[in-house]
């Protein structure tokens, strides 16, 4: 295998680049002086194509001073990588951390929180002391599931009790100067208005931990003997949350979820957070909140999962839906090695034994839910274009029928389809239509839709990627998907 091979898979770029619509991977949660430096020496963006800045035949590799700042850890070296063992925790309890560092020195762990806190976009809550760190064991791999569940205890974080619920992440840095990440949740069972429900079962369907060209696998890929990535076909079918996330430690598409998050914290929305997972496991009660919000791609979905929310729309709880193609894969979860629960993610897709697990194969559309549902991938962002105008969801955003609102449609889009039955509803409105070429060159279309259902419950869906960025992400934030999204929080939360 070649340098250059090897340089792409240290930048992340196979796992965050070619399926993110902003071409960016996850954006710097984190709106601070951070600079990243590359083997020359070289400053480098995150996630970036390690071949944007090749080495010229003059100019020899040399390594970054210390002083410079903080590099990017990667999965070839594994400088420094960590996963935590436990899902969403609450204030009392303990968050365990399992870090490989080589070669073995000492590392500090920061511990930030997402919010706007100014524009920063997040705060730092804690430092750890000074640890130790350890070359841990080579992953397990079992049939293309790669597992760290082996890997000795790092630290334990005892979350205080007068920590705030919210999205955190670990910062991970070596004496040495690299930098890794590792994101996690802690939550509480109070009421408030808003349930934010991180995709952490989304998150990990995509991480091909380690990318490293040999032994890393998702969902979606994996690699042959020669270092070549392979497709769907020979990808894993049940991957670990026993694992550190590929690149430098954060999920593709978390910026999603940060974008919201920044935004609604901004404008004191009373938001209570979870992963997915809690949605799975019972840890919800939809009766507790208002609405349920799901800030970002989620498109692995336990039958638990969406019991909890069927249950919650026809007990009045409100769905908010920012993305697309969300709920379109019917997955498993199971305990680890180990015996902890949910720790193993399985999709078979359309191999071996057993049903089907596209929901709409199975005769549950994901329609019946959301109100549209998955249509096809978006080459180039295109404008969304305003229907029903004179609805409350546009009102004082100055949009007019059939305004564009450009770069909105992106990544991936949903659409109604007339064969596929809808949710039981009062009223059901589309308020977007907007046609999109697909890679073939064919003319297709998203929609925007609203509906209400019998408990009065509403249900609201994007259908697109580019919903959450264009409320907090730089280069993507627009006034009027601002003032819209305010317009259907403030519905849901009953605000004047």
């Amino acid at each position: 295998m070649g340098s250059e091979q090897i340089r792409r898979w240290e930048s992340g770029a196979l796992a965050h680049a070619v399926t993110d619509p902003f071409g960016q991977g996850p954006v710097p949660w984190l709106r601070g002086n951070v600079t990243y430096f590359d083997d020359t020496g070289q400053v480098v963006p995150w996630y970036v194509d390690g071949q944007a800045h090749p080495p010229t035949s003059d100019a020899p590799r040399v390594p970054a001073p210390r002083s410079a700042g903080p590099r990017s850890a990667d999965d070839v070296h594994r400088q420094i990588k960590g996963f935590i063992s436990t899902g969403a925790v609450a204030p009392g309890e303990a968050v365990d951390f399992h870090i490989t560092v080589d070669p073995p020195q000492e590392f500090a762990v920061d511990i930030y929180r997402i919010g706007h806190y100014g524009g920063d976009g997040a705060a730092k809550i804690t430092t750890s002391p000074r640890l130790s760190g350890i070359v841990q064991p080579a992953p397990l791999t079992a049939d293309r599931t790669v597992s760290c569940h082996h890997w000795w205890l790092s630290w334990r974080l005892q979350i205080p009790s007068y920590w705030s619920i919210g999205a955190y992440v670990a910062v991970l840095t070596t004496v040495d100067g690299y930098r890794s990440h590792i994101p996690f949740t802690v939550r509480d069972n109070h009421p408030a208005d808003l349930l934010l429900l991180l995709p952490d079962v989304t998150w990990q369907a995509y991480n091909l931990y380690p990318e490293d060209g040999r032994t890393g696998a998702s969902l979606y890929h994996a690699w042959d003997e020669e270092g070549r990535l392979l497709g769907e076909a020979d990808a894993a079918t049940t991957v670990s949350f026993d694992r550190p996330y590929a690149g430098a430690g954060l999920p593709l598409h978390v910026g999603h979820a940060y974008d919201f998050i920044r935004w609604a914290e901004r404008y004191g929305y009373d938001i209570a957070y979870a992963d997915a997972r809690d949605l799975h496991a019972g840890h919800v009660d939809p009766t507790r909140y208002r609405g349920l919000v799901f800030p970002g791609h989620d498109e692995y979905w336990s039958s638990n999962m969406r019991r909890t929310v069927e249950l919650a729309r026809e007990n009045g709880t409100s769905l908010v839906f920012l993305s697309a193609n969300t709920m379109y894969w019917q997955v498993e979860l199971a305990s680890s090695p180990s015996g902890v629960p949910d720790r193993l993610l399985t999709c078979r897709k359309r191999r071996g034994p057993g049903r089907p697990v596209l929901w709409r194969e199975i005769d549950r559309p994901e329609q019946e839910v959301i109100g549209i549902q998955y249509a096809g991938q978006v080459p180039e962002p295109q404008p969304l274009i305003v229907r029903n105008a004179d609805h409350w969801l546009w009102e004082a955003t100055g949009a007019h029928e059939g305004d564009g609102i450009d770069g909105l449609v992106a990544g991936e889009a949903d659409r109604y389809f007339p064969r596929a039955p809808l949710p039981d509803h009062e009223e059901r409105i589309l308020l977007a239509h907007s046609p999109y070429s697909d890679r073939e060159g064919t003319l297709r279309h998203q929609e925007t839709s609203l509906y209400r259902a019998p408990s009065g419950a509403l249900v609201f869906s994007s259908g697109t990627f580019a919903w959450s960025p264009a409320l907090d992400r730089p280069g993507h934030v627009d006034a009027r998907v601002q003032r819209a999204t305010a317009n259907l929080l403030d519905r849901i939360c009953k605000r004047d």
